[in-house]
């Protein structure tokens, strides 16, 4: 069985060493808004009554901020 979401969400986390407050800070640089008791229920465990799928969405703003973050906002021309 192949990776979800979720997964790589949490992957990336552990891999960049980043906290919940980042993560809120990442996504806010691509203006999507997300709360730390949102984030915590993409990151427990399957079988959690409180478990929530992480959508595309989620995880493309998430990739698409986490660049800027990392690279700094594209210049102008």
């Amino acid at each position: 069985m192949g990776l979800t979401n979720n997964d790589i969400f949490k992957k990336l986390r552990v891999a960049h060493k980043l906290k919940d407050t980042d993560i809120v800070e990442i996504l806010a640089l691509v203006d999507f808004k997300v709360s730390k008791s949102e984030l915590g229920a993409l990151f427990r465990n399957e079988n959690h009554p409180k478990y929530v799928e992480c959508g595309d969405q989620i995880l493309r703003n998430f990739l698409n901020g986490l660049i800027i973050h990392l690279r700094g906002p594209i210049p102008k021309k």
